[in-house]
C-alpha cells in the first residue's frame, strides 16, 4: 500500500495546498488583523477582482476563511477552525525530525569517539 496514499488528510491537503500560495497567506496576515471586503483585498493585493475572488474561494474551501455577503459587499473574515489541525501535525513531524537528527547526532558522535580511538592506540 502506497504510504502518501494511506495516511492523507483531505483537510490538511487542502490547507497546506491553500497556504502555498503567497498571495493567499498574505491574505490571511491581513485578515489576522482585520475582516475586509473582497474589493479592498483585490486592491490592496493590486489584483483583479476575480483573481482574489480565486483566492478567496481556495482559502473558504479549506475552512480558513469565511465569507458573508451584505447587500452587495462580500466580506472575508479568518475561518472558526484556525489552524489548530496543521499546528499539531507540523508540531508531531517536527518532534520526529528531532529525534531523527538526535539520533544521527549520536551515531555521528560514536564513530568520531571511534576514530579517536584509533587513532590514540596506534
Amino acid at each position: 500500500m502506497n504510504y502518501m496514499v494511506q495516511y492523507s488528510s483531505p483537510a490538511l491537503d487542502l490547507s497546506f495546498a491553500a497556504l502555498s500560495d503567497a498571495t493567499r497567506r498574505g491574505i490571511i496576515d491581513h485578515l489576522g488583523r482585520a475582516d475586509a471586503s473582497i474589493t479592498s483585498l483585490a486592491e490592496k493585493f493590486r489584483m483583479t477582482l476575480t483573481g482574489m475572488k480565486k483566492h478567496v474561494a481556495v482559502l473558504e474551501r479549506a475552512g480558513l476563511v469565511m465569507t458573508e455577503k451584505v447587500g452587495r459587499v462580500r466580506t472575508c473574515k479568518l475561518g472558526q477552525g484556525g489552524l489548530a489541525a496543521e499546528a499539531q501535525w507540523i508540531e508531531a513531524h517536527r518532534k520526529l525530525f528531532e529525534a531523527r537528527f538526535d539520533a544521527l547526532d549520536q551515531v555521528i558522535l560514536e564513530m568520531k569517539q571511534e576514530q579517536d580511538d584509533e587513532r590514540t592506540s596506534e
